[in-house]
């Protein structure tokens, strides 16, 4: 299986997917537990980082420039 990220929730039980996603039976995954404190934080910089990664000066690509 190739690398996704996920997001989920604890419902005070369990740790529970918040969108569908077929898992082999063992996989293995990596769980990152982000405070409500810092959870803002988190957002913000990936927002930062996705603007540095897609500029105003960015072209505009389409689905003509994909290559198979």
């Amino acid at each position: 299986m190739k690398t996704v990220a996920l997001t989920a929730h604890f419902d005070g039980e369990k740790v529970q997917l918040d969108e569908p996603c077929q898992l082999e039976r063992n996989a293995r995954l990596m769980v990152v537990v982000l405070p409500d404190d810092e959870r803002e934080d988190w957002s913000r910089f990936s927002g930062t980082q996705l603007a540095r990664a897609y500029g105003e000066n960015e072209p505009e690509y389409t689905a003509a420039d994909l290559r198979q």
